[in-house]
């Protein structure tokens, strides 16, 4: 199940990705995991450069490290922050 937002590619959840090998990011975009359930998000990787995205980086540093046992860059914020802050970078 894929759900298609602009900019924000949400795949399956995390649960059948660490059984089953999933599907890899394209090329130009990377996968992140956002909230309390650990959903895949896979974002261009343009947003790096973005101030805010950096700050959720930054925060993403401090609480684990460069530890990212789901593979993917692990934010941690609410799946609402993200889509909210990652929203903004969709006209720019």
């Amino acid at each position: 199940m894929v759900f298609r937002l602009p900019g924000i590619r949400k795949t399956i959840s995390v649960g059948n990705q660490a059984s089953s090998k999933a599907v890899d990011a394209q090329k130009g975009y990377l996968a992140v995991y956002v909230g309390e359930k650990m959903k895949r998000f896979v974002i261009p990787v343009s947003y790096l450069n973005k101030p805010s995205f950096q700050d959720l980086l930054s925060k993403a540093e401090e609480e684990f490290g460069y530890d990212h046992p789901m593979g993917g860059l692990t934010i941690p914020c609410s799946e609402d922050v993200f889509q909210h802050i990652t929203s903004c970078f969709n006209g720019q």
